[in-house]
């Protein structure tokens, strides 16, 4: 009752003027209020970045009217740093950004204008370059929001809700939506006003899919504003971009367009082979901060015993994480990914002449929404002995899974390409990147998805992928691999690291330039021209 009387204290004084501003002035001496809002390292590191950009910008040419957002700390520090690299290039930044701390949890208005001032001042140190605007309004909204902004701000608060519970069947009852429906619903407001107001050349906002990430992306479209989004893989100094498109689809249209007729190389082949390998053996390679599998392969005929397979057919069905960015909206025929994998397994529990292996997702393990395996049960109490399921804790390599399998069923998992990379056929029910780039079969209703495991089913060697399939698969995963992914200087994961390894000064020389001018260009809005790129 104390800690709810605290709450509603704070939640008036806040909507008193400068009551939190000044507050926060005398009792945190400009400091932040909370470890969860903290933007020490830009705070450190931005005099010295706006100082090199200066000297930078004096040989610029005047360049376009942009807008940058950010909210959480890590993207602010990070879309700061990016913005004043592109006031560097001759280019009128404006950082708008909210100072949350959680998507996941309330804040008085007291609070958040108390980390208000605090982003305000460590950003006011870019001011001479870059201008930065909180977008949040100091009045209550009493209007309700305009139909299209409201249904905007309903499809990104249950990506949220789906997000954040990594659950696709959520309640718009529950806390979590209300929350995120709350937030969304100020922040499609608020952008749909300055945005009109300020109308930039361009929008630059990360992800594009989930959170005010989301709101904003949509609203700027629903101006006709072009609008760039970008995120991160596992490769150090790369950058995912995407123009009018959000980026976590993985729109790799144009670039397979301009691209899949050109063969690779001697060169790139062997760098793809490398690649892979390393995969297999679970080792890192190269500039991938990250390994694929937990244990190295040990060897197809290990798996078929380890799970007692026989001669039957074995079909392996992997899955994603439930929740996960690539996976949200990505629905074609079925409702969801769950409702897929539900009715799937119901298929082959009426089919004792095949095997199913089911690899649940090993990145599972550091989730806490429903299993998969929870979806698989719920269907199945008690599995045959034909329907196997692996679990994330097991101690299983994939790609032995794949080395036993003859057929591959996936949602949107990159395992899919790199079963067609073996000569598997493929069943792919998601929106991924590959559906549909001549090497994976993609049903688009539930009658052609049975019916196309039926027809694979009946004869698996005659569905094998022809040579010319499998060259296709290789050259399109290299070009989504090592193309798609654009040279860039500063992994958000590691941006400080990154930066003390490439200051602006060392970015913006002559020599180091060349490599990462295209990429601001793009990011700035030029048209990207795939055949223009180099590998």
């Amino acid at each position: 009752m104390l800690s709810a009387s605290k709450e509603t204290v704070k939640n008036i004084l806040g909507q008193i003027p400068f009551t939190a501003e000044v507050y926060w002035l005398l009792r945190q001496r400009g400091k932040p209020i909370q470890s969860r809002f903290s933007l020490k390292n830009l705070n450190e590191n931005l005099p010295e970045i706006v100082s090199q950009a200066t000297e930078i910008r004096k040989t610029a040419k005047t360049g376009k009217k942009i807008l940058i957002f950010a909210t959480l700390h890590y993207w602010i520090e990070h879309a700061a740093l990016m913005g004043v690299a592109l006031a560097a290039q001759g280019h009128k930044v404006t950082l708008g950004y909210l100072p949350y701390g959680d998507w996941r949890k309330q804040i008085n208005l007291f609070d958040l204008r108390r980390q208000n001032a605090y982003a305000r001042k460590v950003l006011g140190i870019a001011s001479p370059l870059m201008d930065a605007v909180p977008f949040m309004s100091s009045h209550p909204a009493y209007k309700p929001l305009p139909e299209q902004l409201q249904s905007i701000a309903e499809q990104v608060s249950l990506y949220d809700t789906q997000y954040t519970l990594q659950n696709e069947d959520v309640s718009l009852d529950s806390e979590i939506y209300q929350l995120r429906l709350e937030r969304n619903k100020a922040m499609a407001r608020y952008a749909y006003q300055w945005l009109r107001i300020n109308r930039p050349d361009s929008v630059i906002v990360p992800n594009g899919t989930i959170q005010e990430f989301g709101v904003l992306y949509r609203v700027s479209r629903l101006l006709d504003i072009p609008t760039i989004t970008y995120e991160f893989g596992d490769q150090r100094k790369r950058i995912w971009l995407a123009q009018n498109s959000e980026v976590m689809r993985q729109d790799t249209t144009s670039l397979w367009n301009a691209r899949k007729g050109i063969p690779l190389t001697e060169d790139q082949n062997k760098r793809l082979r490398q690649w892979f390998s390393a995969r297999q053996r679970a080792d890192l390679w190269e500039n991938f901060a990250r390994r694929w599998q937990d244990h190295p392969a040990r060897g197809g005929e290990h798996a078929r015993m380890a799970l007692g397979l026989d001669q039957r057919p074995v079909v392996l069905l992997a899955t994603n994480v439930l929740g996960d960015s690539l996976t949200l909206g990505r629905q074609i025929f079925s409702e969801s990914m769950s409702e897929w994998i539900a009715r799937t397994v119901q298929y082959f529990a009426g089919r004792p002449d095949v095997q199913l292996v089911i690899r649940i997702h090993p990145g599972e393990v550091l989730t806490h929404g429903i299993s998969m395996e929870t979806v698989v049960h719920n269907v199945l109490p008690t599995l045959p002995e034909y329907i196997h399921l692996i679990s994330p804790q097991e101690q299983v390599n994939t790609y032995d899974l794949v080395d036993v399998a003859d057929v591959g069923l996936v949602y949107t998992t990159t395992v899919g390409l790199e079963m067609a990379l073996q000569g598997l056929p493929v069943i792919v029910a998601g929106q991924t990147h590959y559906r549909g780039r001549g090497f994976t079969l993609d049903p688009d209703s539930w009658v052609r998805f049975y019916k196309t495991i039926g027809s694979v089913l009946e004869k698996p060697s005659a569905f094998r992928l022809t040579g010319d399939q499998i060259e296709l698969a290789w050259r399109y995963a290299y070009r989504f691999f090592f193309e798609f992914p654009l040279p860039f200087p500063w992994h958000l994961v590691r941006l400080w690291e990154d930066y003390r390894q490439n200051p602006i000064n060392e970015v913006f020389s002559p020599h180091t330039f060349k490599t990462f001018e295209p990429t601001f260009r793009y990011l700035a809005g030029e048209p990207m021209e795939w055949k223009a790129i180099e590998d």
